[in-house]
């Protein structure tokens, strides 16, 4: 069993050093925290990306609304440019934002099922270590 030494600061004042114990199981639960916390992250950037080409999505199918239907639309397959009847383009377009919002939600799910093991450690962790352990991420306010 290791023994954390901490000096936590309190405003200008100081409080003492105090010692902790630390087990396997503690250090293994902040790691899942860590790493947890970092996922969460992540996410929440994956979730920004993915809502930005949604919403690029959605102003794509409002310009092939607006177009003629007797043109062909051009639609990016890959790395080539390609025409298309723009009847085709507007379904690709809505199959591709149906896809892309069960992403987003599938996401989303996975922020609120680790958000829920977060919320778990950290009651763990505090009622351990109490004053001595900071676990609130910059995010979270």
């Amino acid at each position: 069993m290791a023994t954390l030494s901490v000096n936590i600061p309190s405003g200008t004042a100081t409080k003492d050093i105090q010692e902790v114990n630390v087990s396997h199981e503690d250090q293994t639960n902040i790691n899942k925290f860590a790493r947890g916390s970092l996922r969460l992250n992540e996410l929440a950037e994956e979730i920004k990306e993915k809502e930005k080409e949604l919403q690029n999505l959605e102003e794509a199918g409002d310009e092939l609304m607006l177009a003629d239907d007797d043109e062909p639309a051009v639609l990016k397959v890959g790395e080539v440019f390609m025409q298309f009847p723009n009847e085709e383009v507007q379904e690709s377009v809505e199959e591709a934002k149906t896809a892309l919002k069960e992403g987003v939600d599938k996401l989303r799910e996975s922020r609120v099922e680790i958000k829920k093991t977060l919320a778990a450690l950290k009651v763990q962790l505090y009622a351990k270590f109490g004053d001595n352990i900071n676990l609130e991420d910059e995010s979270d306010s």
